[in-house]
C-alpha cells in the first residue's frame, strides 16, 4: 500500500512540475494543456493496472486460459479477441470476481466449463481485467476501475 501510495505522489509530482513548465513557456492556456495532462494519468494508471494485472493472469489464469490467452479448445474460452469481454464487460468482471458455472459463447462456439472463483481482492481484479482487456490484440482504453469491482455484486 505504501509502495502505491509512493508511485501516486511521485507522478502527481511530475505531473505539478510538467504542468507548470508548460504554462511558462506557453503562458496560461490551461484548458488545453489539462485535458492532455489528465489522459497522460489516465494513461500511466492504466498502464501500471497492466502491469499489476500481467503478474496476477500468471499466478491465476494462465494455467487454464494459456500464455498467449487462447485458452484451450471447447474447454476454456479463450480471452485473446475475445468478443464476450467487450460485449459482456460486467459479465465478465463478475466471473473474475465470483466464478463461473454454466454455459457461454465466445467468438461464436459454445463453452459449459466451470470457473472457480479465485480469491482476489477488487484491486487484483481491476488489474488483472485490465491485463486481459488490453492484451493479445484486446484493446479497450476504458479502465477497469476498484469502484466499477466494488460495484458487481454476487
Amino acid at each position: 500500500m505504501i509502495q502505491h501510495l509512493k508511485k501516486i505522489g511521485v507522478l502527481e509530482i511530475v505531473v505539478f512540475i510538467t504542468t507548470v513548465s508548460i504554462l511558462a513557456q506557453k503562458g496560461n492556456s490551461e484548458v488545453t494543456y489539462t485535458k492532455d495532462i489528465t489522459l497522460d494519468i489516465q494513461d500511466a494508471k492504466l498502464n501500471e493496472s497492466i502491469a499489476r494485472g500481467k503478474e496476477i493472469y500468471s499466478d491465476f489464469c494462465m494455467q487454464c486460459h494459456l500464455p498467449d490467452g487462447k485458452g484451450t479448445p471447447n474447454v476454456f474460452p479463450p480471452l485473446a479477441g475475445s468478443d464476450w469481454l467487450i460485449k459482456k464487460r460486467k459479465e465478465s468482471i463478475h466471473a473474475t470476481k465470483y466464478g463461473l458455472n454454466g454455459p457461454i459463447e465466445v467468438n461464436g462456439k459454445p463453452y459449459n466449463s466451470a470457473m472457480t472463483p479465485l480469491g482476489l481482492e477488487d484491486e487484483e481484479i481491476a488489474d488483472v481485467m485490465n491485463y486481459i482487456m488490453n492484451s493479445w490484440g484486446n484493446t479497450q482504453k476504458k479502465m477497469v476501475t476498484l469502484e466499477e469491482v466494488s460495484s458487481i455484486k454476487k
